[in-house]
């Protein structure tokens, strides 16, 4: 099979990905073969190939957006069938047996296994799953309309319902990409207002056209308190800032998994019952609830498709903030 592989972490601007051949992986006991129709790329891609995450398993096939068919199951796999259409997202494996994962919060399992980061993932032609973790698609969902909501969409989902968010309300988001677009349909849907920081002007612009009440500048005030916020960009010195645009008892979730440092900031900025929440990865629940949720408003992925070939130029362009919507690399027929 064909596949885009990170053997050392360099610059995107170096293009790190190798095309090379590698064998088609034959699935094990409660595993999945997914012959890969498309991936979605995430900014947690370029943060892998840069090598600002930890303890890669090197060489490694990126991609944890995956949609794909299943074309062959392993021993004892008997979730889906030969032909099922399934996305692979973000979390592929957790122990099943820590505090976390008896709690619900799988998502915080240690011994937890991600896709395209500890196992490889789906900027190839195939890709291996364990069927526990592999979701269903709905039907309305096309293939590279469905890659990005995969993690973009549930991780974005679990940052709306961690920052508290209520029908009705004022929402800041901070950064408007792939999970920036999806969010704020989703907001618009519960009836809220939602207000868009970002310096792109084709960002705004798309913002306004989703539903925004205002798109601006990072440095602009909001006309009004936000309820809630979210930052989607990895940059610490958001965080006051948004602070600063929250209300009383107004709750900010970071959704990152990496970022620049936090600046030392007045007290009276998190003062009054405000809540600064981290959102770390997401859970199956996430997923069940959300796919059906996207299906049900409907939420129109905007995507920016490339061969896998181009999966460097991708990851590029990601960088440069000159994607609109979610970039996917479409692989399939």
């Amino acid at each position: 099979m064909k596949a885009q592989v990170l053997r050392t972490p360099h610059p995107v601007e170096t293009s790190p990905l190798v095309a090379i051949e590698l064998p088609t992986p034959q699935p094990g006991t409660g595993e999945i073969l997914v012959r890969v129709r498309a991936c979605g790329v995430c900014h947690t891609d370029r943060h892998l190939v840069e090598g600002e995450l930890p303890s890669p398993t090197l060489p490694i096939t990126p991609g944890h957006q995956i949609v794909g068919k299943v074309e062959t199951l392993g021993e004892g796999a008997s979730r889906f069938k030969v032909g099922d259409r399934v996305g692979v997202p973000w979390l592929h494996r957790t122990c099943g047996t820590c505090d976390f994962c008896r709690r619900g919060e799988e998502n915080l399992c240690e011994t937890a296994q991600f896709t395209g980061y500890q196992v490889d993932g789906g900027y190839a032609e195939y890709a291996l799953a364990d069927e526990r973790f592999a979701v269903p698609l709905p039907e309305r969902l096309g293939d590279v309309e469905a890659a990005p909501l995969l993690c973009a969409g549930i991780v974005g989902y679990r940052s709306l319902k961690l920052a508290d968010l209520k029908p009705g309300e004022r929402l800041g988001l901070y950064g408007f990409g792939g999970s920036g677009h999806i969010c704020i349909q989703v907001a618009r849907y519960w009836n809220c207002e939602v207000f868009v920081f970002t310096r792109n002007p084709e960002h705004q612009q798309h913002a306004r056209d989703l539903g925004a009440k205002w798109a601006g500048n990072t440095d602009e005030q909001p006309s009004a308190k936000l309820d809630r916020a979210i930052i989607f960009a990895p940059v610490g010195w958001l965080v006051p800032l948004a602070l600063g645009h929250l209300r009383r008892g107004g709750t900010l979730a970071i959704n990152a998994i990496h970022t620049s440092p936090i600046p030392e900031m007045p007290y009276n900025l998190l003062y009054h019952e405000r809540t600064i929440r981290t959102v770390a990865n997401a859970t199956r629940r996430d997923a069940e609830e959300f796919l059906p949720l996207a299906a049900e408003i409907p939420v129109r992925a905007e995507t920016q498709p490339f061969p896998l070939s181009e999966a460097n130029r991708a990851l590029q362009m990601l960088k440069k903030s000159e994607i609109r919507g979610a970039a996917v690399l479409v692989i399939g027929d």
